[in-house]
């Protein structure tokens, strides 16, 4: 069967008439051939088939101002023709006598409609086209529903072609009509309080309609994960009657659905009528304009189905600073009618185990004010740390308009460990602070993005903590590409901590560089300050950075070039840090992208090279 489809494919393209031109050139060339590509000659008689050459030939050159042009075909000896030869005298062109263009109703002061009008590139004189003008009222008629006028309409829209005076006529006017406002909003099949999910909408009603708002409130609903499906949009409802004959009305203003919300009821030109005298249609308008209401609302129709109570998830990866990890997920996404969501995981590897929860309460606005409740048990052999840890934290949530995130957390851990060689278990609980901001565009491998993280924790032994210190981190990276196929990658991490007694910090809290996302070239985590034995034992201060370009082979496939230095230490400023750099190949993966890398350490003796491999997305 498949190779019946290839062989009708290759005799189908075999069919396809090559045109030949003389005497065109550039865009109006390639639009003819454009119009002759799936001409089969196998269809036509000779004869015909210069008659449907030619005709095609003329109404490629028509949308290009040509109406009068000369056409003389010829087509080659073979039976059926596989080419024909079009010498083309195109004549006088059609040249722009009238540009008329009008804007009526509320539109006429809406700058977006101004823009467009604005960005028309046709004047009276230039050669006629019919792309720009077509698209001038597509994009017209566009903004009409995008920007909530619902009763709009085309009031005169010609084009008047005098091929005998080679002159057009253009006259183009939209009446708008009245700007809707947002109306209601009417909410169905949701197991979450109403007004949590009002919080959500981006407007209010009595605001100018904008289509980008309800497409963003869909979008807000859909990341609370409390549904399965989202469904918000504008009733557009037949029920809305003119006191006058109605005018004609396009197809968005009959489609009926369904909501609760009310819509304003104008009255009927088909109620019946009764005894006595007649009103004019002057005194019936009049009536009607006193009775309207100032500006029509658009009431707005929320569909919801409850996401399932229960979700599971079960991932497998490989990572050589971790070896094969295994991560296994219980999500509620929603518990109550509040919306409030519980979820925990399990992480398996052979250096760290780990067992996490976090109950998560919104607030008034859902995404972006939130308390969350964590707790967390894990268990860590590496190099030199082995550790016992458990963690409960309390944290309030805001993200401002600008995207920051910033949270306020209080976090209580108790942490049996041995670092290098050193027995110690410490109970500690101390509040935190941190900013943070995600910007990204196609997450799965991002074109453009950065990410940012500031972070202040403090503990005291004055209210009992185990461990006095002040802890401060930042993080940041950015994506950047040049042109389609040149990307840069740059990261930067540093972190300080202050204490008088640093054996008493746990090392969950110390510092450690080298692996696939710190200083490639190097072991995980294995460069920090040693003891006197060579046992790691942690630094109190931590710098590394990055630079990466890659760049495109070929589809999804991409090669890498970069260059990591950093290490973790006791003083601040280290007098060196340890360097890697190498060669990498990255393949666009489903799940994100796969990267293996090869680096050399330029401070390690033992080793001339080491690989790196990792999958998963890389913010």
């Amino acid at each position: 069967m498949g190779a019946a489809a290839l062989c009708l494919g290759m005799v189908h393209g075999a069919l396809a008439l090559e045109a030949r031109i003389d005497g065109l050139e550039g865009d109006v060339a390639d639009n003819v051939r454009y119009y002759l590509d799936d001409l089969d000659a196998a269809q036509y008689d000779r004869r015909r088939l210069e008659g449907e050459a030619v005709r095609r030939t003329r109404e490629a050159m028509r949308v290009y101002g040509y109406y009068e042009p000369r056409v003389r075909p010829r087509l080659d000896e073979q039976d059926p023709p596989r080419y024909v030869s079009l010498a083309i005298d195109p004549g006088p062109r059609v040249v722009i006598e009238v540009l008329d263009v009008r804007l009526e109703g509320e539109a006429a002061g809406d700058e977006p409609f101004d823009d467009t009008l604005g960005a028309f590139p046709l004047k009276e004189g230039d050669p006629l086209v019919h792309a720009p003008w077509d698209r001038m009222r597509s994009r017209l008629a566009n903004l009409a529903l995008e920007r909530g006028y619902f009763d709009w309409s085309f009031t005169d829209r010609r084009m008047e072609v005098r091929p005998f005076d080679q002159s057009a006529r253009l006259y183009l006017t939209l009446d708008s009509g009245q700007r809707y406002a947002f109306g209601d909003i009417a909410i169905r099949g949701s197991h979450i309080v109403e007004e949590r999910l009002r919080n959500l909408a981006p407007f209010e009603p009595g605001e100018p309609y904008r289509a980008s708002q309800v497409a963003l409130y869909a979008q807000r609903l859909g990341q609370t994960n409390w549904f399965s499906s989202v469904s918000v949009r504008p009733r557009l409802d037949a029920r809305r009657e003119l006191a006058l004959a109605p005018p004609t009305l396009g197809w968005w203003n009959v489609v009926e659905t369904e909501g609760d919300a009310a819509l304003p009821q104008a009255p009927s030109s088909r109620t019946a009528m009764t005894a006595g005298p007649r009103l004019s249609a002057l005194a019936l308008d009049a009536a009607a304009r006193l009775n309207a209401p100032e500006r029509p609302s658009m009431p707005i129709d929320v569909a919801l189905d409850p996401a399932d109570r229960h979700q599971f998830e079960t991932g497998i990866g490989y990572a050589t600073d971790v070896g094969p990890r295994l991560q296994f997920g219980w999500n509620q996404p929603w518990i109550n009618r509040y919306g409030h969501s519980l979820e925990h995981d399990v992480f398996l590897s052979q250096p760290e185990q780990q067992l996490s929860g976090t109950y998560l309460m919104p607030l008034d606005d859902p995404l972006r004010d939130q308390y969350r409740f964590q707790y967390g048990l894990r268990h860590r052999d590496n190099e030199d740390t082995r550790s016992n840890e458990a963690t409960v934290e309390l944290a309030r949530r805001w993200e401002f308009d600008n995207r920051w995130v910033q949270t306020l957390f209080a976090r209580a851990t108790y942490e049996d460990f041995t670092q290098g060689g050193e027995d110690e278990s410490v109970f500690i609980y101390y509040p935190g602070v941190s900013w943070s901001r995600v910007r990204t565009r196609d997450p799965r491998f991002p074109t453009w993005g950065d990410r940012q993280r500031v972070t202040f924790e403090y503990s005291d032994t004055s209210w009992g903590s185990g461990a006095d210190f002040l802890r401060m981190t930042g993080n940041t990276e950015w994506i950047r590409m040049l042109g389609d196929d040149l990307r840069f990658v740059t990261r930067l991490a540093l972190g300080a901590i202050e204490t008088s007694d640093f054996s008493k910090v746990p090392p969950s809290l110390r510092f450690f560089t080298g692996g696939d996302r710190s200083v490639r070239g190097y072991g995980y985590e294995t460069l920090a300050p040693r003891n006197e034995e060579g046992l790691l034992r942690g630094g109190q201060q931590m710098l590394a950075g990055s630079v990466e370009i890659q760049r495109r082979v070929t589809g999804n496939w991409w090669g890498a070039a970069f260059v990591d230095s950093g290490d973790a230490f006791d003083d601040w400023w280290p007098q060196a840090l340890n360097t890697g750099a190498g060669l990498g190949v990255r393949w666009i993966s489903p799940v994100g992208p796969v990267r293996f890398d090869i680096a050399h350490p330029f401070d390690d003796e033992e080793n001339s090279w080491r690989l790196h491999f990792a999958i998963g997305p890389e913010f």
